[in-house]
């Protein structure tokens, strides 16, 4: 469990962590900026965010980026390897950084470290994605379902691939919303899964597990896959015979024409896509594709969680 003084100032590790309330507000603002995007305009002036990136991105950095510079604030690239984070204390780092910036954006590969940081912090630390959670996206995810549809409760998601941080947040967030979740998860690492959070979305009744993908496609109104491989493992020598053990795995749970066929709903991925690996790229152009909406959507998500962190530091 995080120890943390939510009086002081609020980081986002995961959205287990949040009062409901606080993310119907932020889901709120964030559908607000959606429909009015220019009306946000200086909020962040005279406010910097730090990135710093263990993980490549893209889509992260993009948004967060962007959203500082459209608001009237600035946003710094921190390259873990070039500064000083590899060679020192990731606390002391993290206090001499939280004393120039108004935010920390850190995308990790270890969810310890992101709670190091927010230990010492003087200012909100967001995860940008680590080995456990990936909050940001999920938000955004369910923003676009949200725009989609009209509303949350009772829309039908199956995610189907390995179980991951993008799933950990995705149950999290799927239990304030009353999203029901059908997963198709043949790699389900204990190490990875966040038990308490799934145990609370089994309690609500709003989740299934099934490894048949024909019947768990029947009645969704989503489909949702993601990578099989992790980024940094992706083209890591080391990593190949277990990469071609799970590609073998997975490969027919597949969202290609064929597995889709006659599937009424729409197709979502977080992005970034291997094609011919979880999904093919006929069906990321399909017309039941919402994937490019759904990672623009990662814009107005980070918008709104940059405006609600500012005003919790008042």
């Amino acid at each position: 469990m995080l120890h943390l003084n939510l009086e002081k100032n609020r980081h986002l590790m995961d959205w287990k962590y949040w009062p409901e309330n606080a993310i119907f507000d932020l889901m709120n603002l964030a559908r607000k900026i959606k429909q009015n995007r220019w009306e946000y305009q200086g909020l962040m002036q005279g406010n910097t965010l730090a990135m710093i990136f263990q993980k490549t991105s893209t889509r992260t950095r993009i948004s967060f980026e962007v959203s500082m510079t459209e608001m009237g604030g600035h946003a710094i690239y921190i390259d873990w390897i070039s500064s000083n984070f590899i060679l020192s204390d990731i606390q002391l780092e993290t206090q001499y950084l939280s004393r120039n910036v108004a935010f920390i954006l850190a995308r990790l590969k270890s969810n310890a470290d992101l709670m190091k940081m927010a230990e010492v912090s003087d200012v909100p630390v967001i995860n940008g994605c680590c080995n456990l959670y990936h909050p940001c996206q999920s938000l955004a995810d369910l923003l676009t379902i949200l725009l989609d549809r009209g509303s949350l409760e009772g829309a039908k998601i199956a995610y189907v691939g390995v179980y991951n941080n993008v799933v950990n947040s995705l149950v999290s967030l799927s239990a304030v919303f009353g999203v029901h979740l059908t997963l198709v998860c043949p790699v389900k690492e204990k190490e990875v899964v966040d038990q308490e959070s799934l145990d609370k979305l089994k309690k609500k009744g709003l989740v299934k597990e099934t490894l048949d993908l024909k019947a768990a496609l029947v009645g969704q109104d989503y489909v949702y896959t993601d990578t099989w491989v992790d980024m940094e493992f992706f083209l890591d020598p080391a990593f190949q015979h277990k990469k071609e053990e799970r590609v073998n795995l997975m490969l027919p749970y597949q969202l290609n024409k064929k597995n889709l066929a006659g599937f009424g709903g729409k197709i979502m991925h977080d992005m970034p896509i291997h094609d011919g690996y979880e999904i093919t790229k006929e069906m990321v152009n399909d017309p039941r594709s919402i994937i490019f909406t759904q990672a623009e959507n990662r814009l107005e998500v980070q918008k709104a969680l940059l405006i609600t962190l500012k005003s919790y530091g008042k």
